[in-house]
This record gives C-alpha cells, structure tokens and sequence, in this order.
C-alpha cells in the first residue's frame, strides 16, 4: 500500500512507521491517522513482522495536531469526533478506540523520540509500548494552552506511567520538559545521547525480532493491559492458564533447546 503523510518498511522482522511531515514537525492530520492504523494493522497481520518501530522523519517526533486542522474546527457544527471500527474485536473495548488501538496491536511496539513530542503526539508516545528519547527530545501536553481538555485517554495513560502528582503537573501547566525530566518521572524508559539514538534503537528492536519467542511476546504484552482491569486473583488465574498453554508451544520447546545447546534462538511464533 503506498501512503501520503507517513513511510512504511518492512525488513529483519521489523516494520517501521515514520510520520512523514519533516517541515511541519511530523504535525498530525487526518491522512496520517488513517494511514498509522492501517500501518499498525499490516504490521500487526503480518507473520513476518516481530515488532513495530514508531518514529519521526526529521528533526522531530511530532509537534501534535497541525494547526491547520485545529483552526477549521467548528464548535458549532455539532459534529462528535471521527468513529473508528473496533482494531481488534477479541480485545478488550477500552483499546477500540480512534487512538486508544496500540495495547490491541499483538506485536510490541517501540517509539523512538527524536524530537519535539506534544499534544496528540505525546499521546500517541503514551500508546507505545517502550519509548526511547534521544537527548534533544522535549516534551508538553500542550491542550491546557490551547483552551483544550485532556484529550484522548491522556488522563488515563498519564498517571498509570508517571503517577498522579506528575501527570497534573503535566496535564494543568502544559509546560515544556526536556528528555532528562522524561527519563526521571518515567515517561520515557531511556534517553540516549541524541547521536546514538538510531544506534540504540536499532539494538532494542533487533533483539526484540531475534532473542525473544514472539508468542511469549504477544501474550504477555495482553496480560499486562489486561491486568489493569483485574484484581490479582484474576491476574493469576489468567497466569495459570497461558502457563498451561505455553508448555504446550513450539516457542518453549526451542527456548530450552537453544539454551541447553548454547546458540541463537530459532523461534516460530508458535
């Protein structure tokens, strides 16, 4: 499939998502929403894909919601927000939604931050699975300067990986942070010198596609979503379960015997 506003490649078990608008900051439009879905549900179909990377072309990640589509809205058409099929029937309804879809995706998906990262740019960061910030990177939800409200699920993901008092902070200031606050409050897992971004990204994705049985991959990734809407009972209940089923997998048997035979993994996904 070819596409306007981002690039799409498929190599080594890696599928690569670049917002593709250098010259407005990756700014977000309606083209690109459609075409990062449909990105995300080829990647995510696509048995030779191990993981997807998320990034920005140029010298940043994505400055939000371009101002162009913010300046034709009108508050008086009565128009309610653009409905989206559910991504994914079998997974829970709270990952259905227009952006919320990323947890539903079965392959990890890794953002790598390579600049300015505001608004709906941050929230589609959040959705990620692991973020990576190069040292340049800055960081605001930018709605509260904007007259907006915490839009699209921010004020649910934001504290689940900051915590409340950061998250308000975040949320009611819309001020700027820099990597290095990102890294400490725990919205990013890793900074890296903005030099050696590509480099360090290319060595977490590539050890994500190579080292790890893409089966353990995709259930774990379900059990950590859906643990969120469990009690512990639940939690382990469920455990106990895909303990029973992993046993009985392709991907265990090679993960003991490239072990006990001391070489690289072959694993099948099965």
């Amino acid at each position: 499939m070819s596409y306007q506003d981002i690039l799409y490649d498929s190599a080594d078990g890696i599928a690569t998502i670049t917002l593709n608008r250098p010259d407005r900051l990756n700014a977000w439009t309606r083209m690109m929403e459609q075409e990062v879905r449909q990105a995300v549900t080829e990647a995510g179909s696509d048995d030779g894909v191990k993981v997807v990377l998320l990034t920005g072309a140029g010298r940043g990640f994505c400055a939000g919601a371009d101002m162009d589509l913010l300046s034709a809205v009108d508050p008086d058409s009565g128009q309610e927000p653009p409905k989206t099929a559910p991504y994914e029937a079998t997974e829970l309804p709270d990952f259905q939604t227009q952006y919320s879809y990323f947890p539903a995706t079965p392959k990890p998906i890794v953002c790598a931050i390579n600049g300015p990262c505001a608004g709906l740019g941050l929230v589609m960061a959040l959705y990620c699975d692991v973020r990576i910030a190069g040292s340049d990177a800055v960081f605001t939800t930018a709605f509260s300067r904007r007259g907006l409200i915490a839009e699209h699920g921010i004020s649910w993901m934001l504290p689940r990986l900051v915590g409340h008092a950061h998250a308000l902070d975040l949320l009611l200031t819309a001020r700027k942070i820099d990597a290095a606050e990102a890294g400490r409050m725990g919205l990013v897992n890793q900074v890296v010198p903005q030099e050696e971004l590509a480099e360090a990204v290319k060595a977490y994705v590539d050890e994500l596609a190579t080292m790890v049985s893409p089966r353990s991959v995709q259930v774990m990734k379900r059990q950590v979503y859906g643990a969120q809407f469990q009690t512990l009972a639940q939690a382990v209940a469920d455990a106990n379960v895909e303990m029973v089923e992993s046993f009985k997998s392709e991907d265990f048997k090679e993960g003991v015997a490239h072990y006990l035979e001391k070489r690289a993994p072959n694993f099948s996904g099965r």
